[in-house]
């Protein structure tokens, strides 16, 4: 015997308004990350010359959206009078939140930098040496694309039209040299890897534990951020785990040392760098 017909409710089509609606949605941009608070990192080494004239610099920038900061300093066992003159900073400037650390031996830009990232609490984290290279008045256009939610990670660079000092030739062909071989490892298109100024969000900066104890940190960053994935509990394939690091890169001002000034990277360095870039494109 043959079944009845089965008569189907047809679904009601979709009202003009809420098509509207939806259309409307699509076009709002994505909401703002709520961010509040940013952590600077200085790492110190034999900088009694400059260093609080580089914290007052720091501490007077404005910052966008009324952020909060503290200043997180580590003596990377200095020589002179690094460390007393570390100490009367927070009397010096009794409105900021400062965190002192004075190491006994001295290990490296790397290490004094992996000390300090286990005490930022901030949601925005920014790296800035504690001499007159880099500008804060820079801080605004660093910290502005993650504010407007469309990265995660910022590197400033020294290369793409904001003034700078006119220093070592063969310094420039090093650092194109190396640069080029981190974004051929790394598949980024940065023109400055080597560059002091790198900001991080929270979710970000939290999953990165430094382990290059020098200059080579900064090959070591750039490799773990291009590797990374965020917005993901690391359960289930690719599809699940997330998406890449959002980088953005803007240009900073530099004002470049001699030798003489204090300028302490060398060729060793470089050496060092090419080294880490290799061994944390494959590892961790």
């Amino acid at each position: 015997m043959l079944e009845p017909p089965t008569h189907v409710q047809p679904s009601p089509a979709p009202s003009p308004a809420a098509d509207a609606g939806f259309a409307v949605k699509m076009m709002e941009p994505p909401p703002k990350p709520i961010i509040k608070s940013l952590s600077i990192l200085i790492p110190v080494y034999n900088e009694e010359r400059y260093l609080a004239a580089v914290v007052k610099r720091v501490v007077d920038q404005p910052l966008p959206g009324g952020l909060v900061r503290e200043i997180i300093m580590v003596n990377d066992a200095s020589k002179d009078r690094t460390w007393e003159i570390m100490q009367k900073l927070p009397e010096i400037f009794p409105g900021i939140n400062f965190t002192l650390i004075n190491k006994t031996t001295n290990e490296g830009k790397g290490a004094a930098l992996r000390d300090a990232w286990s005490k930022a609490t901030g949601d925005m984290l920014i790296v800035q040496d504690a001499d007159f290279e880099y500008d804060p008045s820079d801080y605004p256009k660093l910290l502005q694309p993650i504010l407007d939610g469309k990265a995660d990670a910022v590197f400033g660079s020294r290369f793409i039209g904001e003034p700078h000092r006119v220093m070592y030739f063969w310094h420039q062909v090093a650092n194109n040299v190396l640069t080029m071989l981190s974004n051929m490892l790394t598949n980024l298109n940065l023109t400055d890897m080597e560059v002091c100024y790198k900001v991080f969000t929270r979710e970000v900066y939290s999953k990165i534990q430094v382990k290059s104890p020098r200059f080579g940190v900064e090959p070591e960053l750039t490799a773990k951020v291009a590797r990374m994935r965020i917005g993901h509990n690391g359960e289930g394939d690719r599809r699940t785990q997330g998406r890449h690091v959002r980088v953005y890169e803007v240009g900073v001002a530099y004002a470049g040392r001699t030798y003489e000034e204090g300028k302490k990277i060398g060729w060793k360095d470089a050496i060092s760098a090419i080294v880490q870039i290799i061994r944390f494109r494959f590892s961790d």
